[in-house]
């Protein structure tokens, strides 16, 4: 997520053209019965943009945080508010690319149609790595070689 947002922010412009096009419907089939829900104002375009980076940097400092927690609490052997950040981070995760890619992006604004601007292949990914990292996260804890056993 650090590098997504990084590159959203020192690319500007390559993901907000994505952005754009996606919003405006231009690259579909162009159905009359769906281009009513198309987004043309550049202002309203940048600024779900802008927002979009935001969710992703606060995602990516949730992570990286997490992450943190987990390099510390392997010295306590104590991972609960790893695991709890983890999964604050995970869920923002898989709001922005299960939500807002796949369902708003893909199906609201017809995204699948286009075939120059489709970001749906690397939604998917990034919601299979989420739900994967989260599984493994909220897996039972092993306990270490001579910790007391209940």
């Amino acid at each position: 997520m650090s590098l997504v947002a990084f590159g959203n922010i020192t690319d500007f412009g390559t993901n907000q053209q994505f952005v754009q096009h996606v919003l405006s419907m231009d690259t579909t089939f162009k159905d009359p019965d769906l281009m009513w829900r198309a987004v043309e104002s550049p202002a309203v375009q940048n600024a779900a943009y802008v927002t979009v980076i935001a969710w992703e940097t606060l995602t990516a400092s949730v992570l990286l945080a997490a992450t943190w927690f987990w390099i510390t609490g392997l010295r306590r052997d104590a991972y609960d508010l790893a695991r709890a950040a983890s999964t604050v981070g995970l869920v923002m995760m898989l709001l922005l690319f299960g939500m807002g890619f796949l369902a708003i992006g893909g199906e609201w604004f017809a995204m699948w149609q286009s075939s120059d601007w489709n970001g749906l292949d690397a939604a998917a990914r990034n919601v299979a790595l989420a739900v994967f990292t989260l599984l493994v996260v909220h897996l039972p804890g092993m306990r270490r070689a001579g910790a007391a056993r209940p």
